[in-house]
């Protein structure tokens, strides 16, 4: 008998990723025109995927879904940058670079916590 799968949308971590994900959304909603097929473009396929590796990868082997929750986490990260450079730009403000640095840090720490937990 296999393994049981994870059920994504009993993950906390994927929660988390969907609220990136959705904050975003939002943001984006401000950000200048000449953006759209820029930053907010690639800011919003980084907040996609960070919860949507995770629901794929939950249907997977644990070895398997580590590498999606590697995928995941890149793209929080990169997203991180991406979130600096929309502060320079004054496309965000301080504190919403704050409240988004803060949830990328937590969805990161559980992450790598909740991957650690896996068979490999």
């Amino acid at each position: 008998m296999g393994k049981l799968r994870h059920n994504y949308k009993n993950l906390k971590i994927w929660k988390i990723g969907l609220e990136i994900c959705n904050d975003m959304s939002d943001i984006l909603q401000n950000f200048p025109k000449h953006e759209k097929y820029d930053l907010s473009s690639q800011m919003n396929r980084c907040s996609i995927s960070i919860p949507s590796n995770i629901a794929e990868g939950s249907a997977r082997t644990d070895k398997s879904f580590s590498y999606f929750l590697d995928i995941s986490l890149g793209s929080s990260f990169e997203l991180g940058t991406q979130l600096l450079v929309s502060k320079y730009r004054n496309y965000i403000n301080t504190e919403q670079l704050d409240l988004f640095e803060k949830k990328l840090s937590e969805f990161q720490r559980m992450t790598m916590s909740f991957q650690n937990g896996l068979d490999k």
